[in-house]
């Protein structure tokens, strides 16, 4: 379940996405200038969006590449470090899960390559 986090997780969390900003992959820049400012389907997106929960008493966050609060998805771009870290991956999305909100996930490639097929599976998914 979400938490309310403390005034300094917060924080913390701010300063980490404004860094994963900085340093954003060229997939996410494709897919950003496809969902920014309502033009997918005029829903609301934001990127690297934290997500907080509560981990065995400890609060924590997740931060989610892309995030629509309206249809509770968060959006995932993964590169080739994603290939070795599987297990971290399902326990993320698992966490994220609980907290009542859908992941998807998407291969640079394929946003790089084939935009198109990934806005219409991402439109599938949320009619």
């Amino acid at each position: 379940m979400g938490v309310q986090p403390s005034k300094e997780l917060i924080q913390i969390a701010k300063t980490r996405c404004r860094e994963l900003r900085l340093r954003e992959t060229q997939a996410e820049k494709i897919l950003w200038k496809a969902l920014r400012n309502r033009q997918f389907m005029r829903l609301k997106f934001r990127r690297q969006h934290p997500l907080f929960f509560d981990h065995v008493d400890n609060e924590s966050f997740y931060i989610a590449d892309f995030y629509c609060q309206a249809k509770k998805l968060a959006i995932e771009v993964d590169g080739k470090i994603h290939d070795c870290q599987q297990k971290q991956d399902e326990l993320r999305t698992a966490v994220i899960n609980s907290l009542g909100i859908r992941v998807i996930r998407f291969r640079n490639e394929e946003i790089e390559t084939g935009l198109e097929a990934v806005l219409k599976q991402l439109r599938g998914l949320l009619h």
